[in-house]
Order: C-alpha cells, then sequence, then structure tokens
C-alpha cells in the first residue's frame, strides 16, 4: 500500500475509534485471541515470526551477534527456567522488577511507578492471560504509542544465560509478567538495545499516555512538595535521578548507596512529627530491589526512633527491597531532577481527581517543504507545521498571585528509537509559541508566512532545544489565541512528531494550514489569434499533420531550453511531455493543434517569468521554498501534506527544483485540479468514483 493510501487509512481507523486502550489497534495485525486459540488448537507454543529468538532481536552494537556481552545466550520459556513459572502473583508489585544486564532502569523506574496504580497498571499488562489451561506460549501487552494504544503480541522466549534471565526479572525468579513487558516494550523499539538510555517519562507516558514535566531540583519551585504530594494523590507517576558529571559516575554508588546515573521511582510523600516539628519525607525505589539510602531516614536509621509509633506503622517498612525514604530537604540537595507525569483523563477512574483538557495533532518534518529549523533560520523556519490554541478560561487559583491559564505543551519525536539500527538517533526538536494577530482570531486556513515571523516577537519557547524523545514545559498565558511552532533546531531534517497540549481549563486546539484551492488562468488562444509568424513556425514543427505529439513537443522545448543560459534543466521527460499534451488536448486525439500549442506556449512562457522571479539568488534553478512561493504565485494554495508530497516527488537530492521539473508539476496540478472540478459539477468539495473512474482518473 503506498504511502498516502496508509495515512489516509490510519486516519480512518483512528476517527472509528481504533487506537484507544479499550479498542487498542493491533501492532503489526497480531490478534493475541485468534493467535492463541490457533495455538491451542493445534497443541503448539507460539513462536513470534515477527519478532523472534535470535540475536537481531537482542541488538546492533554493545549487544550485537558478535558481543561478548550476547556470547551464551540462550532463549528459554519460564518452564524451562523455573518448575512452577507464575505471570502475576499477589497482584504486580515493585518488587516483581529488578534489574539485569540491560541500561534500561529509566524503564524499570517507570515500571515499578505504574504497579502504585492498579487501574494503569491493568491497561497496560492485561489479566486475560496466564501459565493456567490457556497457556500457549503467547502474552500481550498494551503501550500507548504517539497518541493511539496498541496492543503487542510476544511469545515468551526470553533471553538467559546459565539458566538464569539476562534482563529484569523478579525477586523471586518465579514471577515473569515484568520480564515479558520488557520484551514487549522492546518489540516495539525494534530490540533489547534500543532501550538503553533514556528517561523514565518516556515509560511514563507509553505506560498511560499522559504528559510529563520535568523540574530541576536545583530550581525548584517552593511548592514542589505540594506538588509532588498532590500528583501522587492523583494518580500521577513520579521519577528522579542524580546527574553525572563523566562517564565514570556512571551507575557509580556514593557513600552512602545513593546511585549516580540512575533512574529511580518516587513512590511516597509523607509529613512525620519530629522532635516537635513536622519533618516532611520523600519516599523512593530503586530499580535493582537493592542498594539503599543509608543516611538519615534509611530503614534502620535512629531518627525513626523519635517518630510517634502510630505514624512510623504507618509509613515505615525495614526490608531490602531497594525502597526506602529520605527528608525532602535531604532529597533536594542529593537528587538532580524529577520527573512527573500528569493522566489523561481516560486514565482518572475516580471523580475526585482533577481532570485535565487534552488535545493532540500529529504532523510530520521533510526534508524541502515542512523541515524549517528553528527561528535562527528565518529563511525556512516558517515552513513548519503550524498549530493554534484558543485559551479562554483562567485557572481556578484563588492563592496564586499570577492570573492566567496553566498549560503543559509537550513535543514528542516517534519512532527513533526504532531507528537507531540504522544508524539515526534522537533530532534535536523544541517549539516556539506567539500571539496569533487580531486580523487572524477565529481562522485556521491560513499559514502563516515569513513576513510574520521576521516581525513578530515569540511569546514564548519550550525551556530548552534538546535531544530527547520529547520536549514538554508548563506555561501560564494569558487568555487568547497562540499559535504554536515546532521544529528541529536545524533544517532539512526528517521527523514525524505529535503535539499535546494539557490544560487545567477546556482548551482548543487546530492545525493552522493554508486551503487546497487554485485560481487558474483559463486564457486560452484560439486559432483564430495566432499571428503568421507563431503560424509558420507551427507548420515547420509540427510536419504534415499539422499537430504536435508528446513525442515532438519534447524534442521541440529541449531545443529551446538547450540554447538558454539562466534556467537548470536536464531537460522535459517524455511523461511530462504527456502531462502537458493531456492537460491542452480538448480533441483527446493525443496531439496538439496549432490553438492548444499556443495556449500552452503561452502558460510556459508565464511559468518561466515566474520560475526566474523565484530564483532569489540567480542560480539557474530553485530551492524547494523558492517554489513553494513560485506555486503560489501560479495560482495555487497548498497545504503542508501536499508540499511534501511535490518536494518528494519533484525535487531533487539537494532541494532544488529545476525547470523542467517545475512546468511538469504545475502542470500536473492544474490537470488535476481541472479533472476534480469538471467532475464536481455541484461544487460540493467531494467526488464519487467507481473503480474503472477512480482507474482512469489516476492514469492521467
Amino acid at each position: 500500500m503506498s504511502g498516502v493510501a496508509s495515512t489516509l487509512a490510519k486516519k480512518r481507523a483512528l476517527a472509528a475509534g481504533f487506537g484507544t486502550n479499550a479498542n487498542a489497534s493491533k501492532y503489526l495485525n497480531q490478534d493475541f485471541e485468534s493467535l492463541r486459540s490457533q495455538c491451542l488448537s493445534r497443541g503448539q507454543l507460539f513462536c513470534d515470526p515477527t519478532f523472534p529468538a535470535a540475536p537481531e532481536s537482542l541488538g546492533f552494537n554493545e549487544l550485537g551477534p558478535r558481543s561478548s556481552k550476547t556470547r551464551g545466550v540462550q532463549w528459554k520459556r519460564p518452564g524451562e527456567l523455573t518448575s512452577s513459572p507464575e505471570f502475576i502473583v499477589g497482584g504486580a508489585t515493585r518488587t516483581d522488577i529488578c534489574q539485569g544486564a540491560l541500561g534500561d532502569c529509566w524503564l524499570l523506574a517507570a515500571i515499578a511507578s505504574l504497579t502504585l496504580n492498579q487501574d494503569v497498571c491493568a491497561r497496560v499488562v492485561p489479566s486475560d492471560q496466564g501459565f493456567g489451561d490457556d497457556y500457549a506460549g503467547i502474552f500481550h501487552f498494551q503501550f500507548w504509542q504517539y497518541g493511539e494504544w496498541v496492543d503487542v503480541v510476544i511469545d515468551d522466549r526470553l533471553p538467559a544465560r546459565d539458566g538464569e534471565l539476562l534482563f529484569v526479572h523478579s525477586e523471586t525468579g518465579s514471577e515473569f509478567w515484568s520480564a515479558l513487558l520488557e520484551k514487549a516494550y522492546a518489540k516495539v523499539n525494534g530490540c533489547y538495545e534500543a532501550l538503553s538510555g533514556g528517561s523514565t517519562t518516556e515509560g511514563f507516558e507509553d505506560f498511560t499516555g499522559g504528559i510529563a514535566e520535568q523540574y530541576d531540583l536545583r530550581e525548584a519551585p517552593a511548592n514542589l512538595f505540594q506538588i509532588i504530594r498532590k500528583a501522587l494523590e492523583s494518580g500521577a507517576l513520579l521519577g528522579c535521578s542524580i546527574d553525572i558529571t563523566s562517564a565514570a559516575d556512571s551507575e557509580a554508588i556514593t557513600y552512602q548507596k545513593l546511585v549516580k546515573g540512575h533512574a529511580y521511582s518516587l513512590t511516597g510523600a509523607a509529613e512525620v512529627g519530629y522532635r516537635g516539628r513536622r519533618e516532611k519525607l520523600i519516599r523512593m525505589r530503586n530499580p535493582w530491589g537493592q542498594v539503599e539510602w543509608t543516611g538519615a531516614w534509611s530503614d534502620s536509621s535512629s531518627e525513626w526512633n523519635h517518630v510517634d509509633d502510630s505514624e512510623r506503622e504507618k509509613v515505615q517498612a525495614r526490608a531490602e527491597d531497594g525502597e526506602f525514604w529520605m527528608s525532602y530537604n535531604e532529597f533536594i540537595r542529593k537528587y538532580s531532577r524529577i520527573e512527573i507525569c500528569t493522566l489523561t483523563p481516560d486514565t482518572l477512574t475516580s471523580d475526585d481527581l482533577k481532570h485535565w483538557s487534552v488535545s493532540k495533532f500529529d504532523g510530520a518534518w521533510r526534508k524541502g517543504s515542512t523541515a524549517g529549523g528553528c527561528r535562527n533560520h528565518p529563511y525556512t523556519f516558517w515552513m513548519n507545521p503550524q498549530f493554534k490554541i484558543t485559551l479562554n478560561e483562567e485557572d481556578d487559583d484563588p492563592g496564586d498571585d499570577e492570573v492566567g491559564c496553566s498549560i503543559v505543551i509537550g513535543l514528542i519525536q516517534k519512532n527513533r528509537r526504532k531507528m537507531r539500527k540504522a544508524g539515526e538517533d534522537m533530532h534535536t526538536i523544541g517549539y516556539a509559541i506567539y500571539e496569533v494577530p487580531s486580523q487572524f482570531h477565529g481562522q485556521t486556513e491560513v499559514h502563516l508566512d515569513k513576513n510574520f515571523f521576521l516581525t513578530h516577537a515569540q511569546k514564548a519557547r519550550s525551556e530548552t532545544f534538546i535531544n530527547m524523545r520529547e520536549v514538554s514545559t508548563r506555561f501560564k498565558l494569558p487568555p487568547g489565541e497562540y499559535l504554536i511552532v515546532p521544529s528541529t533546531f536545524e533544517p532539512h531534517q526528517n521527523a514525524d512528531f505529535c503535539v499535546r497540549v494539557f490544560s487545567e481549563k477546556q482548551s482548543e486546539m487546530q492545525p493552522c494550514d493554508d486551503p487546497v484551492d487554485a485560481q487558474l488562468d483559463d486564457d486560452v488562444v484560439s486559432e483564430d489569434e495566432v499571428d503568421a509568424g507563431f503560424r509558420g513556425l507551427f507548420a515547420k514543427l509540427a510536419g504534415a499533420d499539422m499537430e504536435i505529439s508528446a513525442t515532438e513537443l519534447r524534442t521541440i522545448f529541449n531545443k529551446i531550453v538547450a540554447k538558454r543560459s539562466d534556467i537548470k534543466t536536464d531537460g522535459f521527460s517524455l511523461d511530462t511531455c504527456r502531462t502537458m499534451v493531456n492537460l491542452m488536448d480538448d480533441s483527446g486525439n493525443g496531439k496538439l493543434g496549432i490553438g492548444e500549442f499556443a495556449t500552452l506556449w503561452k502558460k510556459v512562457q508565464n511559468y518561466l517569468t515566474i520560475y526566474k522571479k523565484n530564483d532569489l539568488d540567480g542560480s539557474g534553478c530553485m530551492s524547494t521554498p523558492e517554489m513553494r512561493m513560485a506555486l503560489k504565485e501560479a495560482g495555487f494554495t497548498l497545504n503542508n501534506s501536499i508540499h511534501q508530497i511535490l518536494a518528494a516527488r519533484y525535487g531533487e537530492a539537494d532541494m532544488t527544483i529545476d525547470f523542467d521539473n517545475f512546468v511538469g508539476c504545475v502542470m500536473r496540478l492544474e490537470m488535476m485540479f481541472k479533472c476534480f472540478k469538471k467532475i464536481d459539477t455541484e461544487e460540493t468539495g467531494s467526488i464519487e468514483l467507481d473503480f474503472q473512474q477512480w482507474l482512469t482518473f489516476s492514469m492521467v
């Protein structure tokens, strides 16, 4: 299926309700129920052909086929590792998650936080599976992926060495939900190695569909403890970490047993009475399942002796399970950052919890059409996709001196982990926010151009441009209309993205794009208007039949352009000449008479003028941004998706458009517009074709 058709099919599926957690899309079209039924009826255990028990599923570099780290690895089913495997025993708990030989502590910290919210956990880990009578070696999990939920099927062959799981495992060794969850997530991201290194926020979002924020604890807001407490009470997921200053610091253990460069789950916040005052405490968990803080308020510290028994029993637990308490002030000093994931309204089952409004749109940066780079590149910045958000209601914060509308804007670049095998990695991304001028209020069919951005300052921006999957920032803006312009830092970088806005009050978000339309010149030259000189030239060119075919047209045009040094062209192709003949041929015989040829000649002269005018540097060819302006001058207003198609189809590798390709593009567009309008006699904006008509139409 072509890329365009695939995109349309996906949009229709989402509109029909597919991709929600309750009706997740089948990842790689694998249906868990039907595959399990087939295996049970055949008496076979499932073997997943899309993520095989093979070296390529482990990795490509450090976990590649020739790596010492993968030597001796065997893929084992749980029943081969223990005599009585269990999927979940007594519910999913934090102690079920112990890190193995993979640097994915960020993911495991997210999984550990996931277990604190049973409703959220049940969305990710379906309960309709296990090692009982319906066991067939097949399991499934559900993840949020850039705006839709996907149901991911795996077999239960897990990488092991010397009879032990290589990666995540439970404390007891007999519980396998966490190891199978890690495998499903590795499948979605291409392989296990693709999970190495990351931010807990990424896991938070893929398990909830929520939006994550980060706070630098060196610049912690005064009310951060209250923010943490409220977040935990509302079911949010939280993580924290200690920055490293060098590679040698990675997972280095301090003298008080804190691990640097390592992702912890933040699992609790409490206040206890201590020596006549209230002490704020924070509870955390190390995904290793061991190595705990040994300072004040640790499991066996003397501070607990000065806490009332009833309070101590509520919060303190003494076990080497990786979980521990420390004072909030010590936490601020020792840790570097905290991550909080706010959940979507559909995740929250309690009416007592505060529901935020959520908007999401997908987009794409494409070299030559919509990848404009950041504001440092004013020549191309305006080409980036644009989104408008309308904020009408101020927050209900009577105690807050700052009046406005609270929003969190998140920009995610899609599928970059999966591209690591091909040598790709994260782009550096961010966004700018502008106030929409009053003359454009209430409008969405407008894509603001270069002149606007050259003359208007941004109102706000993402905190930084960063090479992470997502950049998200919290803002408090006055009511009004705002334009969000997401971009990569450098222009001309291909990537897909989604932009989300979480707002405390209701808000509206819409993509801003030019309408698709054409104001075409129907100035036809009749045979009677042709002067004697042109008539004589035509007779000489056309030959005995006094008509010009596509082949003859190609010869004529290529002789003419070959003599010009002010435009670059590698010659008109026969396909382009056929398009021109099809557009001008009213008789339907595939050839041009004198009037038709004269009209075409006039058009080409006009396009040459537009081409040279928009070749701003006089190089003899246009860049793709120049082409966008040239198409507008030729009478076409087109949206981003069409500009992407045109740049890909008619542009060269260096993002230039030579003259013959420009003419071919304009002629093709004109023919498509005219064909559509001829069929759409009622001017409804839509047409209906049967299959034969569609084939005929698409062959033109």
